[in-house]
Parts: structure tokens; C-alpha cells; sequence
């Protein structure tokens, strides 16, 4: 027996046995209750595939058919950096790879201080703190802005990520239209859409709406991503007390069940198209009526959803870097550290929602910068212990032996650059902390944010892609 000389910090909850009672009550779900769908052709697929469909929309599934589904879809997707076939996020396993969020009305403003509506500056400086950070490995747009007069902003929030990151962009929009336009202009820097298919450098995040209905616009977006061989999360966002029941079970079996019935679709439509398995379930606080983000339900929720698409054999989707204080506080800060943490541990895939403030109404790139370093922290603690010959060390404690230091061994001088270094989180004493202004964590944050929007110059967009893109947003 081969014993393991890594030992990794693991996070586990349910077992396949308490998967399996979620899968079942889904399962039940769609075999009793049904969906409604309000998209012909995809009404048709589920008519032809032999699912019972009455009073003109509601569909009840056959549980063969949802397993069907699930063993069409992918376990892996790998989203690549533009223009090249280098993989920039890998969706597998427990692989966890991390980004922002999307639309937000208002910025926080790390120059001014001021909350404000986004501006499409605004959303550029944003992108180019997630294309300065290594920790962040895709682009969410993060604000919907308010100078942008068209009726396609969607299109355009694409186009800016697209000339100002080189990394995978996760992109949300309203129509088929919308994502034709998009994966237009994705084609035009990756070589062609048969390029782009094979090396994928965008992902759609769309959803159901709970419970249990599939739109028009959101059926036609799962549809035409599944028929062009392009990734999707199509993850519902039960509310637990408002458009969910109050219990966590309850909405994870209601939520899985809108995310199979879903999955049903899009591998009817094309087998084998890629496809993330999510579910943002969050609850109503009844005090607010918010729907909340920083809460202990909230990441038992993130934690199940992870182990129920490894379950499935599904890449997943996950929630980080996210609080519901309205300021890059104290509170704030404790949101992203605890949220960041679970990511790991549970292993979530794609993990979106970094520099989220207000419940996902504001945007704040400080806390983007903030986020990157609790996550190069957490990497290093999920790393593990060694527990090789090398990393046990037993010769050097000999060679050093009782009462002598280890400073000035070989054996020090190769290692200790493993040891994590932060880059914001100060280690100074006193005295040298005061001689250098005795600046409080929350000062050196907005330098090193003000440095980046500063400093940072992304690879610029060739002009022939950039050309193509123009193109393509005047034709809408």
C-alpha cells in the first residue's frame, strides 16, 4: 500500500448516500410537478424524447431521461486565454479558479471614497484591477453603465472585457441575439468559431427562473450555446423563503431540480455540449427582505452544490469575495475571508462574485485587490503539509542537533521561500510600522488599488480583431 506524502485540509458534507436523497427528491420534482417551458423548439425536443407535456407548457420528466441527460455532459471544460489555446481556468475535479461578478449598478469609487453609478470608465478600471491580479483566473463585467446609450449594452460590456483582458470571460446577455453578437466577436480574436469552440474563451451565465419555469429568452440562450458546442452555467437562484421553501433542503432539491431539467434540454439539443452544474441558492432575510449573501446557509449551500456536480460528474459553480456590508469594511473583509475558504475546501469550479458589496449591488475593485490576497493566502493553507524525507528534515535536526539554530543551514536557504509572503497584510513591529506612516491595512489597500488602475497596461487587442469587433456592435 502506497501511503500519500502530501497532507491537504478537505472539506467534506454530504455522503453519496445524502446525494443520492437530493437526486431522488429532484427526481420526483420533475416526475410529479413538472416545469414549465415557454420555448417551442425546445417543447418539441422534450415531446420527441418522450417527456409528458400537458396543459400546452408543463413538462414532467421520465427519471431515465434525466439520466440520460447526465450522461452526455462533460466532466471537464478547460476556458482558454484570448486568442491562444493556453488554458486560463480549468473546470474540473476540485480545481477552484476565481472571478468577479457581473452588472452592478454602483461603484464604489477607490479615489474618491463615493458610491455612484457605474460609468463605462468605470468598467474598464475594474477590468484591468482583474486582468493586474494573478489570483483572479476569469472577467465578469461587474457594472452596468450608466453613460452607455444603447439599447446592446450587453454587447459592448463583451467588447470592453474583450480588449481589456487577455483571461476567460464569463458573460451574461439577453437574448439569442445577444449571444450570437458575442460569440461573433469571441470567434474574431480566437481565429474563427471553430477555433473558438475548441478553444473556448467565454462562458455564458444564465438562468430558470424559480421555481420551475423556463423563460423564453433564457431557454433560447441554453439552446443556442448547447447546438454551437459552447460552455454555459444555467444555475437557478432559488430564494429560501421567497421563491424557495425556508429549509436548505428543501431549496437544494428544488434548485437541482431546475438545474437537471435544464441539463435535459441543452444535451437534447446538442450531446456532449458543455455545461457547468450551479445553483445560487441564497435566502430572504425577513427583516430586509434581502437576498443574503453573507450568512452561514449561504456557504452550506455553496458546499452541497459543489458535492452534488461532483456527483454528477459535472463541473461546478461557486460564490466568493462577496458581502452584504455596503463599505470595504470590517465586515466586508470577514465575508470574503470565509467565503474564499469554503470555495477551496469544497472545491467549487468557477468560483464568480469577487468585489461584490450590497448583496451584489455595488462593485468595489478594493475589495477585488482584497479578495486576491485572501485567496493567495488560502491557496497556500490548502496546500497542505509535506511529509517527504525532505520536508521531515530528520538529517538536518541531527546535523543541527540540541541548542543550535537552523538559520544557517542549506536546508533553510532552499526553503524558505515555500512560506506564503502577503503582499497587503503587514508583519511589521511597532516601531517600523510608525516610521512608515503607520498606515492601517485599509490605506495600503486603496494604494495598491490606485497603483494598479494606475500602472497596469493590459496586452492590447489586435487592430484587425478590434476592427472585426466594431463591425459586429454597428451592425446590431
Amino acid at each position: 500500500m502506497t501511503v500519500s506524502t502530501q497532507a491537504f485540509p478537505r472539506l467534506e458534507m454530504l455522503t453519496k448516500e445524502q446525494c443520492e436523497i437530493i437526486h431522488r427528491a429532484s427526481l420526483e420534482i420533475l416526475r410529479r410537478t413538472g416545469v414549465r417551458v415557454y420555448h417551442e423548439e425546445a417543447l418539441a425536443l422534450l415531446r420527441e424524447a418522450g417527456a409528458s407535456i400537458s396543459d400546452g407548457n408543463l413538462v414532467r420528466f421520465q427519471p431515465g431521461l434525466v439520466e440520460w441527460a447526465l450522461a452526455q455532459a462533460p466532466s471537464r471544460i478547460a476556458l482558454c486565454k484570448r486568442g491562444t489555446s493556453e488554458v486560463g481556468a480549468a473546470l474540473e475535479g476540485r480545481n477552484v479558479n476565481f472571478g468577479t461578478g457581473s452588472d452592478c449598478p454602483n461603484y464604489l469609487d477607490p479615489r474618491t471614497g463615493q458610491i455612484r453609478p457605474f460609468t463605462v470608465a468605470d468598467v474598464v478600471d475594474a477590468i484591468h484591477v482583474v486582468d493586474a491580479l494573478p489570483e483572479l483566473q476569469f472577467c465578469m463585467s461587474m457594472g452596468i453603465p450608466s453613460d452607455l446609450k444603447t439599447a446592446n449594452a450587453y454587447r459592448h460590456q463583451f467588447a470592453l472585457m474583450l480588449e481589456h483582458t487577455t483571461k476567460p470571460i464569463v458573460f451574461v446577455c439577453d437574448d439569442r441575439a445577444d449571444c450570437e453578437a458575442i460569440s461573433a466577436m469571441a470567434a474574431a480574436a480566437a481565429g474563427g468559431m471553430e477555433q473558438l469552440r475548441l478553444n473556448p474563451t467565454l462562458l455564458l451565465y444564465s438562468e430558470p427562473s424559480t421555481p420551475l419555469k423556463h423563460s423564453e429568452t433564457a431557454t433560447g440562450k441554453l439552446l443556442f450555446m448547447a447546438e454551437n458546442m459552447l460552455p454555459i452555467v444555467h444555475s437557478p437562484a432559488p430564494m429560501m423563503g421567497g421563491t424557495a421553501p425556508v429549509t436548505l433542503a428543501g431549496g437544494l432539491a428544488l434548485g437541482n431540480a431546475e438545474t437537471l431539467s435544464s441539463l435535459v434540454m441543452h444535451q437534447l439539443r446538442r450531446p456532449g455540449a458543455p455545461f457547468v452544474y450551479g445553483s445560487g441558492l441564497h435566502h430572504m432575510d425577513m427583516k430586509t427582505t434581502i437576498s443574503v449573501y453573507g450568512a452561514p446557509e449561504f456557504q452550506l449551500a455553496r458546499v452541497a452544490v459543489a458535492e452534488m456536480g461532483r456527483f454528477y460528474g459535472l463541473p461546478t459553480w461557486g460564490y466568493a469575495g462577496h458581502s452584504d456590508s455596503c463599505a470595504m469594511d470590517e465586515q466586508a473583509a470577514a465575508d470574503a475571508t470565509f467565503s474564499v475558504l469554503v470555495a477551496l475546501l469544497a472545491g467549487n469550479n468557477l468560483v464568480h462574485d469577487v468585489g461584490y458589496l450590497e448583496a451584489g449591488l455595488t462593485t468595489s475593485p478594493e475589495m477585488i485587490v482584497f479578495t486576491a490576497e485572501v485567496i493567495s493566502m488560502m491557496r497556500k493553507f490548502m496546500g497542505g503539509v509535506a511529509l517527504d524525507a525532505e520536508s521531515l528534515a530528520v538529517d538536518v535536526i541531527h546535523k543541527v542537533g540540541p541548542g543550535g539554530d537552523f538559520l544557517t543551514q542549506k536546508h533553510t536557504l532552499k526553503h524558505f521561500r515555500d512560506l506564503w509572503e502577503p503582499a497587503l497584510f503587514s508583519r511589521q513591529r511597532m516601531e517600523d510600522w510608525v516610521a512608515q506612516g503607520s498606515k492601517r491595512l485599509g490605506q495600503r489597500l486603496k494604494e495598491r488599488t490606485l497603483a494598479i488602475l494606475e500602472e497596469h497596461k493590459p496586452q492590447p487587442l489586435p487592430d484587425s480583431v478590434r476592427a472585426e469587433v466594431e463591425y459586429i456592435l454597428k451592425s446590431a
